[in-house]
């Protein structure tokens, strides 16, 4: 049973079809709004992501490894200075800490009471873009990877550093994240679930509308998505080396081969991420993560397809408006024995179009 909640959002009601249960069960399907883009970070999500142990021993198996004895600059550190002050445990001679959003920088500055941190530990209060770092840095730990692993900036984030902030030679932390996509139906991803969102959700999706200005087509997050939704095996549509060459757009194109009956109309995306080169991958669709994974609609309704049948898939990210957030554009031909049919799908970081795809219009009714 669903649902709606009214919310205003610069003078006009917005309508959220809603779950009430949803969010409240571990390891059932739930719906969300992709939220890493957007400075809506509360004590909820801080804790998901210092609770993330599957992230957090790779995180710290790099830092152990990289930290002692140099100077690290963590990016976008948070409310709880998590890699500054792991980073001061494995032995960094000294960290300077970044964090822009102001309520995240207040919480952190209180942990620099603790013993150690406060003569090891600088923290900024800005966007490193925009601020002065020194010392330079040997070291940099940028948690700033989506479940898309572009969308909350790093490339671009990055490629300031390298000319600014970092010595020659640095290492980035984590060092190679990808994009993978597989061809799904969304509804069967809900595993018999309501089409609605978590109740615990809804908060996030009156915050990212309240900074946009007005309601967008939000990306849709899901948590635990229903595995057999997956109709074929993923396929790399994005990859970000982050000590190698980062480029601040990409296109990317491969074909997606479906290998058991069902029905498509767009596709599921999560993200695999390497903290060291020959460290194992964590990949956000089979071990439990502060990561979920983001569904794209490619189709307008539901198509039938059989084993061998073939999606072949673009995805494009071109630089938002900001020149620091990508936004990304999917163009699709699904190919089946009743014929091709294309399909597409525009995700901007800020702004498009609201209530343009049937499944928004679903959600938002």
């Amino acid at each position: 049973m669903t649902t709606s909640v009214d919310m205003v959002v610069a003078g006009s009601t917005v309508r959220v079809r809603v779950d009430p249960a949803g969010g409240t069960t571990p390891g059932v399907p739930t719906l969300g709004p992709s939220i890493g883009e957007y400075p809506c970070y509360d004590p909820a999500s801080y804790a998901r992501m210092t609770d993330d142990e599957e992230r957090n021993r790779r995180f710290r198996a790099a830092l152990a490894r990289l930290a002692p004895g140099r100077v690290v600059l963590d990016v976008g550190t948070g409310a709880d200075l998590l890699w500054a002050r792991e980073s001061v445990r494995y032995g960094a001679r000294r960290v300077v800490a970044v964090e822009a959003m102001e309520e995240s920088f207040r919480r952190a500055g209180t942990w620099l009471a603790e013993p150690d941190l406060g003569e090891r530990v600088t923290l900024l209060r800005g966007l490193s873009t925009e601020l002065d770092v020194t010392p330079l840095a040997d070291v940099c730990v940028a948690e700033i990877i989506g479940s898309l692993a572009g969308a909350e900036g790093v490339a671009a984030v990055l490629a300031d550093a390298r000319r600014r902030h970092l010595a020659p030679g640095a290492v980035v932390v984590p060092h190679r994240c990808v994009t993978l996509a597989a061809p799904v139906a969304f509804r069967r991803l809900l595993g018999g679930g309501p089409v609605a969102f978590g109740a615990d959700t809804v908060g996030y999706l009156r915050t990212i509308f309240a900074w946009h200005g007005g309601p967008f087509d939000v990306r849709l997050r899901v948590t635990d998505p229903a595995r057999d939704a997956l109709l074929g095996a993923g396929r790399v549509v994005e990859v970000l080396d982050l000590n190698g060459h980062l480029p601040l757009e990409q296109r990317r194109t491969v074909r997606l081969t479906v290998d058991r009956p069902g029905v498509v109309d767009g596709v599921l995306t999560w993200l695999r991420l390497w903290s060291l080169p020959d460290g194992e991958p964590l990949d956000a669709l089979r071990e439990a993560s502060n990561w979920a994974s983001i569904y794209f609609p490619l189709f307008d309704t539901e198509h039938p397809v059989e084993p061998g049948d073939t999606l072949d898939l673009t995805v494009t990210s071109t630089l938002g408006d900001d020149g620091v957030h990508p936004d990304y554009h999917l163009d699709a031909v699904l190919h089946t024995s009743a014929g091709s049919r294309t399909g597409s799908h525009t995700s901007p970081y800020r702004g498009g179009p609201f209530r343009d795809h049937p499944i928004h219009r679903h959600l938002f009714p």
